[in-house]
C-alpha cells in the first residue's frame, strides 16, 4: 500500500514538475524570440536608413542639374529664339550632359508644353516635338518653379524621377528644362531575393522596389476615385495599381510583423505548389529631402524560431536536470554529495553558456553602438566637406579678384619708391593717389562679400561706362606698359549709361583684359581693343585681342566653374563675369579662332542718368 502511495505521489510530482518545466520553457522562449525580434528590428532599422541614405545621395546629386541648366543662357536664348542653330547646339549640349553626369534624358519644353531640345534627340525614342502640357511637373513646374513627379515614361515606357525647373521670370516664363532619372544603379544594390525593398510616395505607391513586379502596386488600397485620377493622369500607365502582397500578422509583436504572400512555385512535374505566407519584419524610414519611405522586408521567423528553440531547450534542460537532481536526493540520500558535485558541474556549464551568450550579446551591443558612433562621423565629415567646399569657392573667388589691385598697389608702391628717390613729388603723390583707389576698390570687392554673408543686395544705380573703362585701364596700367601691350580704347564721345555698380562692370572687363594678356603673354605685336557703341537702346562693349584664340575643346566649358586652360588659373574669371553682366540684365558673348585672336562681346540695356 505504502509502495503505491509512494508511486502515486511520484506520478504526481513528476507530473506537476513536468508542467511547470513546460511552462517555463514556454516562457523563456517567448522572451528569446522577442529579444531577437528586437534585434533584428534594430538592424533592419540602420540598414533601411543607410538604403535611404544612399537614395537621397541620388537624389541630390541629380537635382543640382536643372539647377544649374536654369540659369544657362543658350537655353534661355533658344527658348526666346528657337531657330535651327540653336537647337542643335543645345541638343548637342543636353546630349553630352547626360553622358557626362548619368541622368537618362535631359529636354527643354516650352511655355506651350512643346519640347524643342532633347539630349536623346538622335534616338528613334526622341522627346523632340511631343507634347507634355498634361505632365503634372510641367504644370507645377511652369507656375511653382520647380516640381518633381515620378512617373511612367509614355514614350519609353519606363519609369523615372521628372525634376522640372523654370526658365525665366514667374511674370514672364521663358519655359521648362526636366530632368528624367532612372534608379536602376540604385536598385541593383538592392538585390537581394530574401529581403525586398520598396519605396513608396506620400500615397502608397510603389515607386522602386526589387523586385519588379511590385512596382506600381500600393500598400493600401486606394479610393476609387484617387484610382480613377491617377489612371486618367496617365502618371503610371495602365498599371493596375493592386495591393501588395502584405498583411499584419496577427502573431507578430507589433505593427511591423507582416505576413507575405508568396506566389506558388511550379514543381519539377509542372504542377504548381499551394501559396504560403511567409513571417517579415518590415522596417520603414523616410527618404530624407523627399516625402517617399524606405521599406524592407526582412524574412523573421527562422531567426525567431531558432532562438526561441535554443532557449527553450535550453531551459527544459536545466529545469528537467535540476528536478531529476532533487528526485534523486530525495530517493538517494546517500548520493547527496556526488549529486551534489555533479549539479554544481551542470551549473557551472550553465552559468559558462550564460556568460558566453552574454558575452555575445555584449559585443553585438558593442558593434552596433561602434556602427553608430561611424556613422554619425561619416554624416559629420559629409557635412564639414560641404562646408569645406562653399568656403574654399568663396575664398577662391575673392582670391581672384583682389589679386589685381593687389598686385597694381605693388607696382605703384615701388614706382612711388623710385620717384621718391630722384625728387619727383608730383609722380609720387600720383602713385600715392592711385594706390588710394585701389584699396578703395578691394574695399568695394570685400563688401560684395559681406553684402553676400549678409543676404542683403547692395544699391546700384546709373554707371558711367568711360569713368569704369578708366578704372579698370588704371587698375592693369603697370602690367600693360610691363608686356608692352597697347591697350586701344575706341569710346563714344558723349557719356554712355548702364544700370549696375561701377566696381561690378571694372571686374568684368579686368577680367577680360587681364584674360587677354594671359593669351598675348611672349607674342611680339599684341594689342587689345576696347569698344564701346550703342544702338538702339543697347550698349555693346567689346574686347578683343590678336593672340592665338581660344581651343575648340574648351569653348564648350568656357563659363563652368574651375574650368581654365591655364597652369595657375582657377577658372573662376569668366564664370564671374558672366554672372555680373547676367544679373546687371545683359548678356556675354565670345568669338573665336585659331590664330584669329579672340574677341568678347558685352550686351548691356543702354539707361540715362
Amino acid at each position: 500500500m505504502r509502495a503505491d502511495r509512494r508511486a502515486a505521489a511520484w506520478l504526481v510530482l513528476a507530473l506537476v514538475a513536468g508542467l511547470a518545466a513546460t511552462m517555463l520553457a514556454w516562457a523563456a522562449g517567448q522572451g528569446a524570440r522577442q529579444e531577437a525580434w528586437d534585434s533584428l528590428q534594430a538592424q533592419a532599422t540602420t540598414t533601411a536608413t543607410l538604403s535611404a541614405a544612399l537614395l537621397r545621395s541620388e537624389l541630390e546629386k541629380q537635382r543640382s542639374l536643372p539647377f544649374v541648366l536654369a540659369e544657362d543662357p543658350d537655353l534661355r536664348a533658344t527658348l526666346a529664339d528657337p531657330t535651327a542653330t540653336r537647337l542643335e547646339v543645345v541638343n548637342r549640349k543636353l546630349e553630352r550632359l547626360r553622358d557626362g553626369t548619368g541622368a537618362d534624358v535631359i529636354y527643354l519644353i516650352d511655355t506651350t508644353g512643346m519640347t524643342l531640345a532633347a539630349s536623346n534627340w538622335r534616338e528613334e525614342t526622341s522627346f523632340v516635338g511631343n507634347d507634355y502640357r498634361f505632365r503634372q511637373y510641367f504644370q507645377d513646374g511652369l507656375r511653382l518653379g520647380a516640381a518633381e513627379q515620378f512617373a511612367l515614361g509614355t514614350v519609353s515606357q519606363r519609369p523615372g524621377l521628372y525634376i522640372s525647373r523654370r526658365l525665366g521670370s514667374a511674370q514672364a516664363p521663358l519655359g521648362v528644362v526636366v530632368v528624367k532619372v532612372e534608379f536602376e544603379a540604385v536598385e541593383d544594390t538592392w538585390r537581394d531575393s530574401d529581403r525586398p525593398i520598396y519605396v513608396t510616395d506620400r500615397r502608397g505607391i510603389v515607386l522602386l522596389t526589387n523586385r519588379s513586379r511590385w512596382r506600381f502596386q500600393t500598400d493600401h488600397p486606394l479610393p476609387p476615385q484617387d484610382l480613377v485620377a491617377i489612371r486618367d493622369s496617365l502618371q503610371f500607365g495602365t498599371a493596375p495599381l493592386a495591393p501588395l502582397p502584405l498583411r499584419p500578422n496577427p502573431l507578430g509583436f507589433d505593427a511591423s510583423a507582416v505576413l507575405l504572400d508568396e506566389e506558388p512555385a511550379a514543381t519539377a512535374a509542372g504542377n504548381p505548389l499551394a501559396p504560403h505566407a511567409v513571417a517579415m519584419l518590415r522596417a520603414t524610414v523616410p527618404v530624407p529631402s523627399s516625402d517617399w519611405q524606405l521599406h524592407l522586408l526582412v524574412p523573421s521567423e527562422p531567426l525567431l524560431s531558432a532562438e526561441e528553440a535554443q532557449r527553450r531547450d535550453a531551459v527544459l534542460s536545466v529545469t528537467l536536470v535540476l528536478m531529476g537532481l532533487a528526485a534523486f536526493l530525495l530517493q538517494r540520500a546517500g548520493r547527496a554529495r556526488r549529486r551534489s558535485a555533479q549539479a554544481q558541474a551542470e551549473r557551472q556549464e550553465l552559468e559558462e553558456r550564460v556568460a558566453a551568450r552574454t558575452a555575445e550579446l555584449t559585443s553585438e551591443i558593442a558593434e552596433r553602438e561602434r556602427a553608430e558612433v561611424r556613422l554619425q562621423e561619416a554624416r559629420e565629415t559629409l557635412r564639414q566637406a560641404n562646408r569645406l567646399a562653399t568656403l574654399g569657392q568663396v575664398a577662391a573667388g575673392v582670391a581672384h579678384e583682389i589679386n589685381q589691385p593687389l598686385a597694381a598697389i605693388r607696382s605703384y608702391a615701388g614706382n612711388a619708391a623710385a620717384f621718391l628717390q630722384r625728387g619727383k613729388a608730383e609722380r609720387v603723390s600720383g602713385n600715392l593717389d592711385s594706390i588710394a583707389r585701389l584699396c578703395e576698390r578691394i574695399g568695394g570687392i570685400t563688401d560684395e562679400l559681406r553684402a553676400f554673408a549678409r543676404k542683403a543686395t547692395p544699391p546700384i544705380g546709373p554707371v558711367r561706362v568711360k569713368a569704369a573703362v578708366e578704372g579698370a585701364a588704371m587698375l592693369l596700367r603697370a602690367r600693360l606698359e610691363h608686356q608692352g601691350v597697347p591697350l586701344l580704347r575706341e569710346l563714344p564721345a558723349e557719356e554712355v549709361w548702364i544700370k549696375g555698380r561701377q566696381v561690378r562692370l571694372e571686374q568684368v572687363l579686368v577680367n577680360l583684359i587681364q584674360n587677354a594678356l594671359d593669351a598675348l603673354e611672349g607674342r611680339q605685336g599684341g594689342e587689345i581693343r576696347l569698344g564701346v557703341t550703342t544702338s538702339g537702346g543697347s550698349l555693346r562693349i567689346t574686347v578683343a585681342d590678336n593672340g592665338p584664340g581660344i581651343a575648340p575643346e574648351i569653348m564648350g566649358a568656357l563659363f563652368m566653374p574651375f574650368s581654365t586652360s591655364k597652369p595657375q588659373g582657377l577658372g573662376l574669371g569668366l564664370v564671374i563675369c558672366n554672372d555680373i553682366v547676367t544679373e546687371a540684365g545683359g548678356r556675354i558673348e565670345v568669338a573665336s579662332s585659331p590664330g584669329a585672336g579672340t574677341t568678347f562681346t558685352i550686351t548691356l540695356p543702354e539707361v540715362q542718368p
